[in-house]
């Protein structure tokens, strides 16, 4: 169990209303420091709100929280000092360059002239930039442009960051350059806080994964405790006779059974103590199995499982 020391944010009760609109009606969260934590949620659910929030960007209508050890209603300097926000739209100035862009961002955290532009030459290295370093931000890449904006979140060295939507808009190739860049960070003690609409990159990337609708957390764990909780899974085996699949379809007991393709579909739930069990029994009956196949509901199967009827979902990312 995560102790509040070992986190790097908890929030309690946590509540926002729009007028009359509750975005987010009384959330728990806790996310261990050195982790990926992705909140997952249809347009509308209050993703950015949380972020919003635990970022000191606004206030909440209730409900307390600490931000790397500092409470956030009572210290939201310390809070500010201590994370970096990556937001949906990039803060890059177009009309600077790379180098530009990092130095004016080692000048707002008061780094001195040359401490500065250490900072800035270490993180155009460290995101493959150096070269790029002297054209104007205006002639980068969607993905040059995004690695630029996390770069300059990372000029502070937070120990905190939020990432709200941080790869919508980018090709596959650039959406996995930014994915292996959130490992680095998470492998050198960084606490990632990710909101995303690509399910894949939370599967990819979360240690753990909270699901909100309609202002509730309604499920939380890691994405295979997620996916099991769906039904639908199970393990495909082939034979490479009829007697094989006679003596497998007795020894399993509860199967679909395909004859012509000489295979069993077997309902299991993705754990490996089911999987060793199985493998147990056909031992047990001698039965050769020519393949094995697992197969589990996605993240996609959970998301639209849990977020029940979308008739509430709004246009707003809020």
């Amino acid at each position: 169990m995560t102790t509040p020391s070992q986190s790097a944010i908890t929030a309690t009760g946590l509540r926002r209303s729009f007028g009359d609109h509750v975005v987010l009606d009384g959330i728990d969260l806790n996310v261990p420091r050195g982790t990926v934590f992705s909140l997952l949620g249809a347009n509308g659910a209050g993703k950015t709100t949380t972020v919003k929030i635990l970022s000191t960007l606004i206030r909440a209508d209730g409900g307390s929280a600490r931000i790397a050890g500092h409470d956030l209603a009572a210290e939201p300097d310390a809070v500010r000092a201590a994370i970096g926000v990556t937001g949906q739209f990039s803060a890059v100035d177009n009309l600077l360059t790379g180098q530009e862009n990092l130095t004016m961002m080692a000048d707002l955290h008061h780094l001195g002239r040359a401490a500065g532009r250490r900072r800035a030459a270490e993180l155009l290295d460290q995101f493959d930039l150096a070269d790029a370093a002297k054209k104007p931000a205006a002639t980068y890449s969607g993905g040059m442009r995004r690695r630029l904006d996390l770069a300059m979140t990372l000029v502070g060295t937070p120990q905190v960051i939020f990432l709200d939507e941080p790869t919508t808009g980018l090709d596959p190739r650039s959406r996995r350059g930014m994915w292996q860049i959130v490992r680095e960070l998470v492998a050198g003690g960084v606490t990632i806080f990710l909101t995303t609409q690509y399910l894949e990159e939370a599967d990819e990337l979360a240690d753990r994964i909270a699901v909100l609708d309609h202002g509730k957390i309604v499920a939380e764990g890691t994405p295979d405790e997620l996916k099991r909780r769906i039904p639908g899974g199970h393990i495909l085996l082939r034979f490479a006779g009829v007697g094989d699949l006679e003596s497998a379809a007795r020894a399993v007991g509860q199967a679909s059974r395909d004859s012509d393709a000489l295979a069993l579909r077997v309902p299991h739930d993705g754990s490996l103590r089911a999987l060793k069990a199985l493998l147990d029994r056909l031992d047990e009956n001698a039965v050769e199995v020519d393949s094995l196949s697992m197969h589990t509901p996605d993240l996609d199967d959970v998301f639209l499982a849990l977020t029940g009827n979308p008739k509430n979902e709004k246009v707003s990312t809020r």
